[in-house]
């Protein structure tokens, strides 16, 4: 029996022009765009479709603008009659799942994840936090050297557990910088920086949290009527009051992804459709196992790819 998970990218995988085609051919696409318009008061649509890039990169854009293009993807499956069995994302992500799930509305989706990237960015004034991706090191050895260096005074842990051998790790500059030397001494095959605009999913974040806290209360949160994969603890969430405490704690805890992605494969789920654009998760689930049925949706080809595969699902 076909069961399907809608998994839903985060931050990094925005690009000027993601949507543009699936908004240009359908009406109801393109009311998406002009909701998020009237919900921030600014013309995020316009941002999304002409950029530029940098500014749709800064997380207080990029977190709504990613929402927006998912939830326009993800209710166009739904339209065609594919309907999940499962959600999750990455990250941002979990907001969009949160929408296809039918606990947030799309409206107070928007709005919420806009306020979480200015908080952010809050958070932690630029050029003082970081990111890097520790290629081809077992995560045990990489937390030892992490505890090690924030013992020290200089705060850095594991923030993305993506796959196997690829681990992200967050903190101040100094703690990352430091890490990613003792993480090649300790054996990585690579220490990549990530050109990100803060230190997300660590510590750092803590005073971040408590605000998005006080958003969260500010919004009607519904039971999920599709259970969603949360990114904290990497189980099926539906009730409210819980996930909205996950979401407070997500946003300094590491992102369980490869864990997410196998409890989904342990639920039964045998098709991941990838709702947003690139094909960044699609690589990971891969990754973690190569038996699973991928398909990304990010146009109108890759659409009706999926909606012709959907035919022959029992």
């Amino acid at each position: 029996m076909t069961k399907v998970a809608f998994i839903f990218p985060g931050q990094g995988s925005q690009t000027v022009g993601m949507g543009k085609e699936l908004a240009a051919t359908d009406g109801n696409s393109n009311l998406f765009l002009e909701q998020a318009d009237s919900v921030l008061d600014f013309q995020l649509s316009e941002l999304i479709m002409e950029g530029p890039q940098d500014e749709l990169t800064l997380t207080y854009n990029a977190q709504p603008a990613l929402l927006t293009v998912g939830s326009m993807i993800s209710a166009r499956l739904v339209e065609a009659g594919i309907t999940p069995d499962y959600t999750a994302g990455h990250s941002l992500g979990e907001y969009t799942a949160l929408v296809a799930s039918g606990v947030l509305s799309f409206a107070d989706g928007v709005s919420v994840v806009r306020k979480r990237g200015l908080y952010m960015n809050e958070a932690v004034p630029a050029g003082e936090g970081a990111m890097a991706a520790i290629l081809g090191l077992d995560g045990d050895k990489l937390k030892a050297v992490t505890d090690s260096i924030t013992a020290e005074g200089f705060a850095v842990q594991p923030a993305n557990l993506n796959c196997p051998g690829q681990i992200v790790i967050s903190g101040t500059k100094a703690g990352v910088e430091k890490a990613c030397v003792q993480l090649k001494e300790a054996g990585a095959k690579r220490a990549i920086p990530l050109d990100v605009s803060g230190p997300f999913h660590s510590s750092l974040m803590k005073p971040a949290a408590e605000k998005l806290r006080a958003a969260l209360d500010d919004v009607t949160m519904q039971e999920a009527s599709i259970p969603v994969i949360a990114n904290v603890n990497a189980s099926a969430v539906t009730h409210s009051n819980d996930i909205k405490d996950l979401l407070v704690e997500q946003l300094y805890s590491p992102v369980l992804w490869e864990d997410s992605v196998r409890t989904l494969l342990e639920l039964g789920v045998t098709h991941f459709i990838e709702c947003g654009p690139g094909k960044v998760l699609s690589g990971l689930v891969k990754k973690i196992d190569r038996s699973a049925t991928i398909l990304p949706v990010y146009d109108e080809e890759t659409l009706q790819t999926v909606i012709e595969a959907s035919k022959e699902w029992s």
